[in-house]
């Protein structure tokens, strides 16, 4: 007779959202976590640690450079990044222990150690001391999450040499900060140590920042984080790090091939992408087959090619976000119980939480040009609002998408202050497959940044009634 009903491999987003909503619908689970404490990369080393420092560094920025625009004069603020670093492992402390709460509400029981698939059927889990202990279950969901990519030839040590890991615990601020990658965790990290005195520079393989967003709104950040200080070496690749003078030496060369130039370096942050972790779980042994970027394989309900054994989140096929996680471990939790979980991956939003905030869902101008699809464009800056001009939040800009026959809305697309909240109205308006025409008659309030919104939509008609 199996112990459970169901076996959850990690504890991330994916995981423990999962294992909740299992639970809710009546079965009996259990979670098996190596970390310490739950909540996977996301909550202990990822997304919330550095949305803590990013809040704490713009508020530092505000009270150096933002405040004394508003008539509010408070003198020049000094850094206790000792203070900072407390509260960010404040939040952490706070987030985990959610988890562990919520666990404990729904009677999930909690198993500490690395996670092993015997079989169908059994999952080992070996903690850090003492023996190794086999659990039966009926179902097993893999939801291992992700880790950073390393760079070939250059050695990390989480000291010097960091992933968001190490640069999410530096113990002073870095005098020149190089970051390998124009992503999202680089620009995030960045923009902290950018603000908090850091000179940093971005190599990136491509020609643009942030690529997966749309061209536009790229381009107009990629200008606004230059105005803030970072600087970008384009279509360039990072060949070397060796040490020197106490610091880092970084040898660059043009992506197409050419002369290297070197860089001096007090850190160097390598954040060229992640890659699924399905180290130590026995895959291959129990013959979860696997495709050729490492991910496991499954089918359009998370089943793997091993009858009871289902995988979601960052180690299968998808965007690698933690919000994309949580939804398919509710989706296959309720298809387990018989229901028909769901996933709608055209309405998906990816927020970059830098400041200015930049947010997306659905599809880029680019994307609708390849597939040959005829689109209306509506685009509305902030500075033709007036709630973002009198909060000084001017720059950026809204950018909506629209069939050019129906109407209906295929891609938002944000640069702006409050970016990653406006979002969710785009996001709501698509998945009832609603109309940019929709979006401009429904009623907004005045001040608000969302206005923006309407007006981006009313663009779509070219009617805009402010700009």
């Amino acid at each position: 007779m199996a112990d459970y009903d169901l076996i959850v491999i990690g504890s991330g987003p994916g995981g423990y959202v999962c294992a909740i909503r299992a639970a809710q619908l009546g079965m009996k689970v259990a979670v098996v976590e190596q970390m310490k404490t739950y909540g996977g990369t996301c909550l202990n080393i990822g997304c919330i640690p550095s949305k803590a420092l990013l809040h704490a560094s713009e508020m530092f920025e505000e009270a150096g450079h933002g405040l004394a625009k508003l008539g509010v004069k408070v003198g020049t603020p000094e850094l206790d990044l000792p203070g900072m670093m407390t509260h960010k492992d404040e939040v952490i402390d706070a987030n985990v222990s959610g988890v562990a709460f919520l666990f404990k509400k729904n009677k999930i029981d909690g198993h500490k150690g690395v996670g092993r698939i015997l079989s169908p059927g059994q999952v080992e889990v070996k903690p850090d001391e003492g023996e190794a202990t086999v659990l039966n279950t009926k179902t097993i969901v893999i939801a291992t999450g992700s880790d950073s990519m390393p760079l070939p030839g250059v050695e990390i040590d989480e000291k010097k040499v960091v992933t968001s890991t190490g640069a999410l615990e530096l113990e002073a601020v870095p005098g020149h900060l190089l970051i390998v990658g124009a992503g999202v965790i680089g620009l995030e990290l960045g923009s902290v140590w950018g603000r908090l005195g850091a000179k940093v520079t971005v190599v990136e393989f491509l020609d643009r920042i942030v690529p997966g967003i749309d061209g536009d709104i790229a381009k107009q950040f990629q200008r606004i984080l230059k105005k803030q200080g970072m600087d970008f070496k384009l279509s360039s690749k990072v060949t070397g790090v060796t040490e020197a003078d106490g610091g880092l030496s970084v040898s660059v060369e043009p992506a197409a091939g050419g002369d290297a130039e070197t860089i001096a370096a007090d850190i160097v942050l390598v954040s060229i992408g992640r890659r699924p972790y399905t180290e130590g779980l026995g895959l291959a042994e129990a013959g979860v087959e696997m495709d050729e970027r490492g991910r496991v394989k499954t089918d359009a309900h998370y089943k793997t090619s091993v009858d009871g054994v289902y995988a979601i989140g960052d180690v299968i096929a998808g965007p690698m976000l933690a919000h994309k996680a949580e939804d398919e471990g509710v989706a296959v939790a309720e298809i387990l119980a018989g229901q028909a979980g769901h996933v709608n991956y055209g309405v998906i939003p990816n927020v970059v939480y830098t400041m200015p905030e930049v947010a997306s869902v659905g599809q880029t101008e680019e994307e609708l040009k390849a597939a040959g699809i005829a689109y209306n464009v509506g685009k509305f800056p902030f500075t033709a609002n007036g709630r973002a001009r009198a909060m000084n939040m001017t720059e950026g800009m809204v950018k909506m998408l629209a069939d050019k026959k129906t109407d209906r809305l295929l891609g938002a697309h944000i640069v702006g202050f409050g970016a990653g909240e406006m979002i969710h109205e785009a996001a709501v308006l698509m998945e009832f497959g609603g109309s940019a025409e929709d979006l401009a008659r429904t009623c907004h309030a005045h001040p608000t940044m969302s206005e923006a919104v309407k007006e981006a939509a009313l663009a779509v008609d070219k009617r805009a009634l402010h700009m």
